[in-house]
């Protein structure tokens, strides 16, 4: 599905991943732990292509690579590789003035669903996320809480249909009620696809059940291991795995 070959990534000539080796296999799903500054919103930038992000790409056999379903998406701007089938949710969603996520939905679907198709979707998924349709009207995120904004990040993913999902600390700001509708509608509208979810708490995998969890450290994969590793995390800190 997604492989990762020697990815070095570095910003403002500060290098922040040291050569990342994996492969994210399709239909399942992974966790993405690890102290603050250890790379991880890093590594989800990188892999969307943000220009922010510079990827080693020299000139040898040991160049940094990204490949999704064996196609080579090193160099491909971000709406190419959303057009591939990759999502990626914001960490912290911003409201955009103006103009509302039905408009937003239809200008990323580029005619591939009919507006009114869109619309029930949306409103279907709003309905079993707790969003309200007075929120669906406003401008995207408008007024709208930390939580609201999560869930929202949630059903435009729904509605893209994209078969690799990366969620940015989807689980950070919301509550206890607002976690549970988050994780029951992921695993209701999973299928066949990629989750990786980037997280520092374990009680989002209470939910989710990932089949692996990596743990980032030092722009490093220093551990990979089953949903105990979290629970060990939770329980024992980094200096654990340190």
């Amino acid at each position: 599905m997604l492989k990762l070959t020697n990815l070095i990534v570095s910003i403002d000539d500060k290098t922040i991943l040291n050569g990342i080796n994996f492969t994210f296999e399709k239909g399942k799903t992974y966790a993405i732990m690890g102290p603050n500054g250890s790379g991880k919103s890093t590594l989800a930038y990188a892999l969307m292509g943000h220009p922010a992000y510079q990827i080693l790409n020299p000139k040898s056999e040991i160049r940094s690579s990204i490949e999704l379903n064996g196609q080579d998406i090193t160099e491909m701007e971000p709406n190419e590789r959303a057009q591939e089938g990759m999502f990626l949710s914001f960490q912290t969603p911003l409201s955009l003035s103006g103009v509302k996520v039905y408009q937003l939905l239809q200008l990323a679907m580029n005619g591939k669903k009919d507006p009114l198709q869109i619309r029930k979707e949306a409103q279907a998924y709003a309905k079993e996320l707790g969003i309200s349709e007075e929120l669906l009207n406003r401008p995207l995120n408008e007024g709208a809480s930390g939580g609201e904004r999560k869930k929202m990040e949630v059903l435009q993913a729904a509605v893209l249909e994209k078969q690799l999902l990366i969620f940015d600390e989807v689980d950070t700001g919301v509550d206890v009620d607002a976690l549970k509708s988050i994780s029951t509608f992921l695993t209701k509208y999973k299928r066949d696809k990629t989750y990786i979810v980037i997280t520092h708490y374990n009680r989002i995998l209470h939910y989710l059940k990932p089949d692996q969890v990596l743990v980032m450290i030092n722009g490093n994969i220093s551990k990979i291991g089953g949903p105990e590793l979290a629970k060990q995390i939770e329980d024992e800190g980094y200096e654990s795995i340190k």
